[in-house]
């Protein structure tokens, strides 16, 4: 195991996120390449009263996976996966990113829902939900878990799956990491890809109302199969988009067909029947596709997330009204349709509620300095304000910061919150694991 402290010329790379908003200094990383030494950097943090964080791909936006002066337990260095076609079955190391997740399985054509941003982490992804492209068709990535092999407070190794620890293998399907360390996960994958047709399409902002009531209908009609986003956008200085639209607001429609790229080209017609200015929707790689929003690095991120259960017109007013006012050239406003198997049979058995949700809004605050980061982040509690009649009042927690246990609550329900407390105080009742959207251990 390697020991990274703050003298080491290491550190600084070590302890960095991807949100650059998150500064914070741990005393210790401890780099884990296998359950062992995760047990033994959780003695460590024991023997010397150090709060714990566990890293994986450190994409929480509200820094969950650091701390200051405490000790880091680091999983990246676990990159293993074993992908068996005969079963369509993947055994993945915790330190594994969905991008190196979906070009492995990929090789196969095979998948299974992963972050719409390839750097994202597999497990604290998949711990916390697990929302992607592939939900409308498979679910949520927690909906594919066969089981889940983890380290706890006390350094047991523990494996959670339907028939052993079943309670606690229901609390890891969007609980989070209040339960362990997670080293491995074995999923059940789908036929997907290796091509598909997917891309992302760009209307002028001028048309924004009219697209968004057009998008609203589009989305509704399509299959599970599809997978789409409205996304509002400052249109990127690149070849593909016409001179006039570089630096305004623009509208984007993302679009993905799980099936075969035959079905997909029918399905993705009426959008493309809006006539886009740029039209980047074609047969490509899953894995590409995957990739293709990924978020910029070393900005200072704020998010935040609401579900709807419909999208009025009043509801798309409040999105664009919020679109005309992205805060710098980075930040979007982004509406991604559930439905289909989000809401399926696999709903009951999750903490999660609200899944019978239609839509989901997920504002990304962004900016390449911290002054402007504190401009991104009010404008993303200004849209949250603005369109809170609208909302069910659940919420994702792997899209937002940190909020506060009302919408911890929110997200699970004071009956599943109960539930998911019972299962912590038997796993951790000390709240070792706290440096989370964090759940309570029940009184004993």
């Amino acid at each position: 195991m390697e020991w990274i402290r703050p003298d080491s010329p290491t550190y600084d790379e070590a302890r960095k996120l991807f949100n650059a908003m998150i500064d914070r200094r741990p005393a210790v990383i401890a780099k884990c390449s296998d359950p062992g030494e995760v047990a033994e950097a959780l003695r460590y943090a024991h023997n010397h009263n150090l709060d714990v964080a566990v890293r994986s791909g450190g994409h929480s936006v509200a820094g969950m996976s650091t701390n200051d002066g405490g000790l880091v337990v680091d999983v990246r260095p676990m990159k293993t996966i074993s992908v068996n076609t005969e079963a369509k079955t993947a055994t993945a190391g915790a330190g594994l990113t969905w991008g190196e997740f979906d070009r492995a399985t990929q090789q196969y054509g095979l998948a299974v829902t992963g972050g719409r941003a390839s750097t994202t982490g597999v497990s604290g992804f998949t711990l916390g939900g697990g929302s992607g492209w592939l939900e409308r068709s498979y679910g949520f990535a927690c909906d594919n878990l066969l089981s889940v092999d983890l380290v706890t407070a006390s350094g047991d190794r523990v494996t959670a799956s339907p028939g052993e620890n079943p309670e606690l293998f229901w609390a890891l399907h969007g609980g989070g990491g209040n339960f362990g360390v997670a080293t491995s996960l074995t999923f059940k994958l789908h036929d997907v890809g290796p091509t598909v047709m997917a891309g992302l399409m760009l209307f002028p902002g001028e048309d924004a109302t009219d697209l968004s009531r057009a998008y609203r209908q589009l989305a509704l009609d399509a299959p599970d199969a599809v997978g789409t986003a409205l996304v509002y956008l400052t249109a990127p200085p690149e070849e593909f988009v016409p001179e006039d639209m570089v630096g305004k607001l623009a509208v984007g429609m993302a679009y993905i067909h799980a099936g075969d790229v035959e079905a997909g080209e029918e399905h993705a017609k009426p959008f493309k029947e809006l006539g886009p200015s740029v039209d980047l929707v074609s047969p490509m790689g899953y894995a590409d596709f995957q990739c293709m929003i990924d978020d910029p690095p070393d900005h200072y991120n704020y998010w935040s997330a609401d579900y709807h259960n419909e999208l009025s017109d009043d509801a798309l007013d409040v999105l664009v009204d919020s679109a005309q006012r992205l805060p710098g050239p980075n930040s979007q406003q982004l509406v991604a349709r559930w439905g289909g198997a989000v809401a399926g049979p696999a709903a009951a058995n999750t903490p999660l509620q609200h899944r019978g949700a239609a839509w989901v809004s997920h504002p990304f605050g962004l900016s390449e300095t911290r002054e402007g980061g504190q401009e991104a982040k009010a404008w993303v509690k200004q849209f949250r304000q603005d369109i809170a009649p609208h909302t069910t009042g659940g919420v994702w927690l792997n899209f937002i910061g940190d909020e506060g246990q009302d919408r911890i609550m929110a997200a699970y329900g004071e009956q599943n919150y109960r539930r998911l407390s019972k299962v912590k105080a038997q796993f951790d009742p000390d709240n070792v694991f706290r440096g989370n959207q964090n759940i309570l251990p029940a009184e004993r």
